[in-house]
């Protein structure tokens, strides 16, 4: 096996186990997920397939710089998001926002630009820190682990076939 594809797994396996760990956040531990939340899983679960289709492709010359730039976008755009929940975390206690509609009424009634505004503009629910991990929350654990794929993601696709 390529060094490249083996990488490209390596990264998948890592956005599987973000995921994974998600889920038994939310149904094992009894965390139920804000909206920023969820959209940090859609951007970990976008990284994850740009990990799976560079595995599976293993494109030759350019091809492998595509994946390597879709890969750093979603991750960035993850790690945007992660940064734009933990700047709402950090806010003094009466200037969030209070918790507004759920994310499913929401996608239900606004169009998908008004969702997304609302849900970057945060809310009482994203300023509650109930999980932490080495003294740091989970959006942070989010940022760390989304800035690391991408950087695997660049280097993985950056590499020369031997």
């Amino acid at each position: 096996m390529p060094e490249r594809r083996a990488l490209n797994l390596l990264g998948l396996l890592g956005c599987l186990a973000l995921l994974g760990f998600a889920w038994y956040a939310q149904v094992v531990l009894k965390l139920e997920p804000c909206p920023l939340c969820i959209f940090q899983r859609v951007g970990v679960a976008g990284v994850g397939l740009g990990f799976l289709l560079a595995a599976v492709h293993s494109p030759r010359d350019w091809g492998r710089h595509v994946y390597g730039v879709l890969i750093a976008v979603a991750a960035l755009v993850t790690v945007g998001i992660a940064a734009r929940h933990i700047w709402i975390q950090q806010l003094p206690a009466g200037s969030v926002p209070v918790c507004g509609a759920t994310l499913d009424y929401m996608l239900d009634v606004f169009p998908l630009s008004d969702v997304i505004r609302k849900v970057l503009t945060g809310s009482g629910e994203c300023a509650k820190v109930s999980w932490r991990f080495l003294t740091l929350s989970m959006p942070t654990w989010v940022l760390i682990a989304a800035a690391g794929l991408g950087s695997l993601g660049v280097y993985a696709n950056s590499l020369r076939r031997r």
